[in-house]
């Protein structure tokens, strides 16, 4: 086993060390209830997978507690079961993430579980074909969701040669062509220690944390094969609009704008920014858009964090004789960030909202254990979570209005409505 650690680093709730077989792990001791809660990352998701295997880190995610070298899918779920613990994969753009919860005395147990599902996963062909079958169904569903169809274009002409740019579920094209074989050598070339962050919180010291950790991963070695990442285009799409029509009853208007990374010095500002605009009934789309012009069933924006360049989207579902003014309404709206700045209150409005939320997301294990392990997924560092808050602190009217004028100025377009509406635009319709 591997017996050495490194200085473990300190923050006020959690406590960082590194084995030596390079798995990191975290620990926040909260006392507080029975309870475990942890979150095992791998850097594996879609930016990951091969451009003609789109789907891929969501077809693992379905298939790897579907059973292992020793047990099968039915034996996993009895173990789970029997001690009223919960165990699930998932995959994102950027992460790949098992989580776990349990009582604290039946911890040791499912993190052995974890690790054999981890390390010796069957992916049994017949699950394969099952979970690659109902994602196929999801995949087809979806192009029937105005909203969905909106947003999948949207990626496309914003990200046409990045992983970015297409579904984590992969197309029917790529998704139908998964076989076992594609999940063995994924899991292969990624589920690694020297790739793995085990973040913990619940009723354990950092001590018995660690420990544990080492008793059960440490064996793991790091293959002799450096890891590889994923050598990615940047993205150099220049602004366009795209439409599908669809006989719906309203129309799907959204736009964007290319944004940073997490890493940007822009980030804090600009997820205040998504706030101010489009984050609840206050927000500002909601009560021009919705209340003062009764324009939008639904209004509202999302800027996603990403490892690479994310998007700031703003979007509308709008009666379809709306449309055109929906478009202009929601353009204008973004861009007046630009040519007015914010108040003192609305800024601060806006900060008391975004600082309140994001302390409301760190109360449960589970939100603990996921936040710090997937800031230490991206590359933030633990010390990120104290950091985002100052940095939201700090911005400015003058700030603010800076970063929306260096971003929002030309925006993609994605519509999806009725082709009456859409013949009034003056972009061809794509079917």
């Amino acid at each position: 086993m591997n017996k050495g650690v490194d200085a473990p680093s300190q923050h006020p709730m959690i406590h960082r060390t590194v084995l030596s077989n390079g798995i990191v792990v975290l620990v926040v001791e909260n006392p507080a209830a029975d309870i475990i809660a942890s979150r095992l990352f791998f850097r594996a998701g879609s930016r990951w997978e091969p451009t003609e295997q789109a789907g891929l880190a969501h077809l693992l995610a379905s298939v790897l507690t579907k059973g292992t070298e020793q047990l099968s899918a039915l034996e996993i779920a009895e173990r789970v079961e029997s001690v009223g613990a919960s165990l699930s994969a998932d995959a994102a753009t950027d992460y790949f993430l098992l989580s776990l919860k349990t009582v604290s005395a039946d911890f040791p147990e499912m993190l052995k579980l974890a690790e054999e599902m981890l390390r010796s996963p069957s992916f049994p062909i017949n699950q394969v074909e099952l979970e690659r079958n109902l994602t196929l169904q999801d995949i087809r569903a979806q192009k029937e969701q105005p909203f969905n169809v909106a947003f999948d274009q949207f990626r496309k002409i914003v990200y046409p040669d990045h992983p970015y740019g297409v579904s984590l579920l992969g197309t029917q094209e790529t998704t139908s062509q998964l076989e076992q074989k594609h999940l063995q050598q994924f899991h292969q070339a990624y589920f690694r220690p020297d790739n793995l962050v085990i973040s913990m919180a619940g009723r354990l010291t950092p001590e018995a944390g660690v420990e544990l950790v080492e008793s059960v991963f440490g064996g793991w070695q790091v293959p002799q094969t450096p890891l590889r990442f994923p050598e990615l285009l940047p993205v150099s799409s220049e602004p366009g609009r795209t439409m599908t029509s669809q006989e719906t009853q309203q129309s799907i208007v959204m736009l964007g704008y290319l944004a940073g990374d997490v890493q940007s010095s822009d980030y804090a500002t600009l997820k205040l920014l998504n706030t101010y605009l489009g984050n609840g009934l206050s927000s500002r789309l909601f009560v021009e858009l919705r209340e003062k012009r009764g324009l939008a069933y639904d209004v509202s924006a999302f800027f996603p964090t990403r490892q690479s360049e994310s998007t700031f989207v703003v979007y509308m579902g709008t009666a379809a004789e709306n449309t055109a003014i929906a478009l202009d309404g929601l353009r204008t709206e973004v861009e007046r960030l630009c040519t007015t700045k914010l108040t003192i209150a609305e800024l601060q409005a806006a900060k008391n909202k975004l600082l309140g939320q994001y302390a409301l997301g760190k109360q449960t294990n589970a939100q603990i254990a996921q936040i710090y392990g997937w800031y230490e997924t991206l590359g933030l560092g633990i010390e990120f979570d104290t950091r985002f808050q100052k940095e939201v602190a700090a911005v400015t009217p003058e700030s603010a209005q800076e970063v929306a004028c260096r971003y929002f100025i030309e925006p993609y377009v994605s519509i999806v409505g009725p082709e009456t509406a859409l013949n009034r635009l003056v972009v061809p319709v794509l079917s």
